[in-house]
């Protein structure tokens, strides 16, 4: 089977690929990263802390700086992006400080990158302020033979350019 892996879930696609050879197939890596930067590492412990202290309001206020592009955030009027965030701030999922400290404190995938020998696309988010094209970059670079397509998003290609989102990975399924 193919796993496609979005931000925490590239590293997760990683370990499978990496310790199931024999049952995955291919690999899409979106907006994702192997080891947070400092940076990455730096706003990750802002959001766990804003979540410990129960801050949901001041986090859901937060996050769309860093998970929409500039384009998609000052496309928004200021009733849409209130709306967001009081949306974001009255739907955080059970269990997202957990994942939060996952990406924090325990992800590191670099040491296993070279090791996947199945065929790959990352596509970065090349407006994506959360997790950086620098982290879509090293990936690529240390996966042998992966392919590299951009697209012009934040962290959100789902959410600000989905159709084409889906053709890149509809191209690249087609394409094995």
């Amino acid at each position: 089977f193919a796993i496609a892996g979005y931000s925490l879930g590239t590293p997760v696609a990683v370990r499978a690929a990496t310790r199931h050879s024999d049952r995955v197939t291919a690999l899409v890596l979106t907006s994702g990263f192997a080891h947070p930067n400092p940076r990455f590492a730096h706003v990750l412990r802002l959001w766990r802390d804003l979540l410990r202290e129960g801050e949901v309001e001041r986090l859901a206020a937060f996050l769309p700086l860093l998970c929409l592009s500039v384009p998609a955030l000052e496309s928004l009027t200021e009733e849409e992006l209130a709306a967001s965030v009081k949306a974001g701030a009255a739907t955080t999922p059970p269990g997202t400080l957990q994942q939060v400290e996952l990406a924090t404190d325990d992800v590191d995938v670099r040491g296993e990158l070279a090791d996947i020998r199945v065929p790959t696309l990352v596509i970065s988010t090349t407006l994506d302020q959360l997790v950086t094209p620098s982290h879509h970059r090293e990936l690529a670079d240390a996966i042998p033979g992966a392919r590299f397509a951009e697209l012009a998003t934040g962290h959100l290609p789902f959410a600000e350019r989905p159709g084409e989102w889906a053709a890149l990975i509809r191209e690249f399924f087609d394409s094995l």
